[in-house]
């Protein structure tokens, strides 16, 4: 089993990956549903964090810092940083920011990592839907130095064109920051795991085809 399919049967032993009818908040009509809020155990975020770094080593990065936008971005650097130390032997520095800047004691907008000109940085992020927490955060990052951004880490790409547009937020991204956005999956990976058996669920695949085909970019 790839990690890639180990990953999808891990999403679904989770119940963060679920299939049936959902309605999004775009108002479409899915047949899978990704909740990433329902990681919730020691053990699975340590599994996560394993299947980020996975990702990372794969397509050839080497970031001197993870940097876990807040707040759900938190606990996701801090395993993956970890992860890349157990699996790869890759020691990063983490960091995330603050919501609001501390204005006592040592003060600033990040915790963790104080981030240097030049520095690698790869953002780590659970989900990507419209590409606005990385807008947010963008000018954070770029207000505190003059840093390398070698890419972003999400979970699931779902191949998904916005409302307004032909092309995914992923795509979007690249076009308008020239940021690569690396999944550890794709819709295309998970359908692909239903017809296999990978996991349960073979009843769903035309479903799934069917809402690539109307709403793929």
């Amino acid at each position: 089993m790839t990690y890639k399919e180990s990953f999808i049967k891990f999403m679904t032993e989770c119940d963060v990956l679920r299939f049936g009818e959902f309605t999004l908040k775009s108002g479409r009509v899915a047949p899978y549903f990704i909740n990433c809020g329902n990681y919730k155990t020691g053990a699975q975020l340590a599994k996560l964090g394993e299947y980020y770094a996975e990702c990372i080593n794969e397509h050839g990065l080497k970031p001197q810092t993870l940097f876990g936008p807040a707040y759900k971005g938190i606990p996701l650097s801090v395993a993956a940083s970890v992860a890349l130390y157990n699996k790869f032997g890759m020691d990063c520095n983490y960091c995330f920011d603050r919501k609001e800047v501390k204005d006592h004691g040592e003060g600033g907008m990040f915790v963790g990592k104080t981030l240097e000109d030049g520095e690698k940085v790869v953002i780590i992020e659970d989900v990507m839907t419209s590409g606005k927490a990385l807008r947010e955060v963008l000018p954070k990052l770029q207000g505190a130095a003059k840093i390398d951004i070698e890419g972003m880490i999400i979970t699931v790409d779902r191949a998904e064109r916005g409302l307004e547009t032909s092309k995914t937020a992923v795509q979007e991204v690249h076009d308008e920051f020239g940021i690569n956005v690396y999944s550890i999956v794709t819709i295309n990976d998970i359908i692909e795991a239903l017809e296999n058996g990978v996991v349960a669920g073979a009843e769903f695949v035309d479903k799934m085809k069917e809402y690539r085909k109307q709403y793929g970019a």
